[in-house]
């Protein structure tokens, strides 16, 4: 039986947004129903910008979601209950350049009325259109402590994406 998702506004999600991402994690997804990628991501998060809703994710150049992410308008934010961790851990340990993650983890991609590629196995969801993104630039950090996180000097590129629907399942 298919799930059923309806559509929220974003500000009534009720997670606790430091948990979804630290703890939980998620799924970053970008492409089409015929050429897709997902990987596992813990660094990101949600809030307001130039007056909009917004997520916002971190994706190093090396990981072959980044193409994807580059050649996409939007990209979604996918949560998920505990019993699925298994996958979550399997799409972070992996890569889609040798690996059919969707295949191998049994995820079924359900295409957003926005565009935007999902999974039924979800208990949330953030679709999102890109609005801007920026390289992280080592120049910057404050904290000497932050290059420790970049031994191969694989500086993440910054994804803003304004939320255009939120999906919970019912």
């Amino acid at each position: 039986m298919t799930k059923i998702f309806r559509s929220i506004k974003a500000e009534t999600i009720n997670d606790n947004p430091f948990k979804l991402m630290e703890t939980d994690w998620t799924l970053v997804t970008a492409g089409t129903m015929e050429s897709l990628n997902t990987m596992t991501a813990a660094w990101g998060g949600m809030g307001v910008l130039w007056h909009r809703k917004v997520a916002f994710i971190y994706v190093r150049p090396t990981r072959h979601t980044f193409q994807f992410m580059e050649k996409s308008d939007r990209f979604t934010l996918t949560f998920f209950a505990e019993e699925h961790r298994e996958i979550l851990n399997f799409c972070g340990k992996k890569s889609g350049r040798n690996t059919n993650k969707i295949k191998e983890t049994g995820l079924i991609p359900v295409l957003s009325e926005n565009g935007g590629i999902y999974f039924e196995q979800a208990r949330l969801v953030l679709d999102c259109r890109k609005i801007y993104f920026q390289d992280v630039a080592p120049a910057n950090f404050l904290d000497a402590r932050i290059h420790t996180e970049y031994p191969l000097k694989d500086y993440h590129r910054l994804y803003i994406g304004e939320i255009v629907n939120c999906l919970v399942a019912d």
